[in-house]
């Protein structure tokens, strides 16, 4: 599952970057379905940082690995 949710990301960076972002994968918790992730540069600070969490990169990463259930910054 980790090598999955890790693809996916490294899908979305690009679009992350270009918004001068970033995105790292912290942690996988495979048992509970939770994927923990560090938000960097611009959307560390961004006031839009949640929206582009749970309306884009959790979305993204549920379509994807349907085991996940939940997308989480640390």
């Amino acid at each position: 599952m980790k090598d999955k949710v890790l693809d996916v990301i490294n899908k979305l960076k690009p679009f992350l970057q270009a918004d001068g972002g970033d995105i790292e994968l912290v942690d996988v918790d495979e048992k509970n379905g939770i994927v923990k992730v560090k938000l960097k540069g611009a959307c560390s600070a961004c006031p839009m940082s949640i929206v582009t969490l749970k309306e884009g990169v959790e979305v993204k990463i549920k379509q994807e690995v349907p085991e996940v259930k939940k997308v989480v910054a640390v």
